[in-house]
């Protein structure tokens, strides 16, 4: 699902070197296959909770993300567990876990 114009590893370091440049934490929790693969983001929010978000596609073809639980903010526990069970179905998928407490983060699409 990684757009062609770059392969993941790339697209997803330089996303999180952004991050850091604007003071927002960010770290590859899960290397995927270095050429494709999902990319599945945790926004820890600390104190609010996590959300966990899901790289897709709209009815048009345009980058997105679905989010887990709803797009509800949970625990971090139970944002992890999400994670461990998508990562033993998808063995290319890539995981970015990122501290921002307003919710930001730099990678492009919306959520559907």
């Amino acid at each position: 699902m990684i757009e062609d114009r770059a392969n993941a590893e790339f697209w997803i370091m330089a996303h999180v070197r952004r991050c850091n440049d604007h003071g927002v934490s960010a770290m590859v929790v899960r290397r995927g296959d270095e050429r494709g693969g999902t990319l599945l983001l945790k926004i820890n929010r600390f104190d609010q909770g996590c959300k966990v978000l899901s790289q897709a596609r709209d009815m048009d073809g345009k980058p997105g993300w679905m989010a887990a639980f709803s797009g509800e903010l949970v625990e971090e526990a139970e944002a992890d567990a999400y994670i461990a069970r998508a990562m033993t179905r998808d063995p290319d998928l890539w995981v970015v876990e990122i501290e921002s407490p307003d919710g930001w983060h730099p990678f492009e699409g919306e959520e559907l």
